[in-house]
């Protein structure tokens, strides 16, 4: 079973870091602050971070040495279209990530199959028939990305909670609610009990600098392990 899968069968709830730029050191200091498992991006415009990252071969060295380091599993976003997909999907392949993390929508059916797991993310228009379909298609974990980009960093509420419950109960894969929302390290207990079985920490709540993300790592470590 591939590294990915093996945390959500051995850990009531998974922490992984979604780094906003690609930085061997934010790396190492995530993994040494907590994390689970570290995720990078490549060909597109990251969002919440406000960076726009490059093609495979820009971020090679600096992918080479992530991996050497990683003390736990990595994953890649290989693009937010499907010609940016296309374009690095065999280099992808080769590379040595555990796991693809990428919209269903961007995703060419052309690019399958990945060596690695896939974990995909499903926005605020697809129906929960849609997501169960997911497990079908190869996908090994879900990630509930519902929130609209005009709402990242509001307050997480009390419908949001209730929807995530809803997708965790509509599949029986694990789901991974990315920080969209500001969601807070207190607010952990109350995801875990609606069934999510990860959270992917990135800009929204930790900020780009090493001693920011650092520290929010640290503290959804503890609210994790308070569990």
């Amino acid at each position: 079973m591939n590294a990915y899968s093996e945390l959500f069968r051995n850990k009531p709830m998974v922490l992984i870091m979604s780094l906003p730029v690609n930085d061997a050191t934010i790396c190492r200091a995530a993994f040494e602050a907590g994390a689970d498992a570290v995720k990078v991006h490549i060909n597109l415009h990251h969002n919440a971070g406000g960076e726009t990252l490059g093609d495979y071969d820009y971020n090679r060295q600096t992918f080479e040495t992530m991996l050497a380091e990683a003390r736990g599993p990595m994953g890649i976003v290989p693009g937010a279209s499907a010609p940016a997909i296309m374009k690095d999907a065999e280099k992808v392949k080769q590379s040595g990530f555990d796991f693809i993390s990428f919209y269903t929508k961007h995703m060419p059916v052309s690019a399958l199959p990945f060596r690695q797991e896939l974990m995909a993310a499903c926005d605020k228009d697809y129906t929960t028939g849609e997501i169960e379909s997911c497990e079908r298609m190869g996908a090994s974990v879900i990630e509930a990305s519902i929130i609209p980009y005009e709402e990242y960093g509001t307050a997480l509420n009390f419908r949001d909670v209730a929807r995530y419950g809803a997708i965790a109960r509509a599949t029986s894969l694990p789901v991974v609610v990315p920080t969209q929302r500001f969601i807070a390290p207190g607010d952990v207990r109350l995801l875990h009990a609606a069934g999510v079985r990860g959270i992917m920490i990135g800009a929204v709540v930790t900020g780009k600098t090493l001693e920011g993300i650092s520290s929010a790592v640290k503290y959804f470590r503890e609210a994790i392990d308070n569990l």
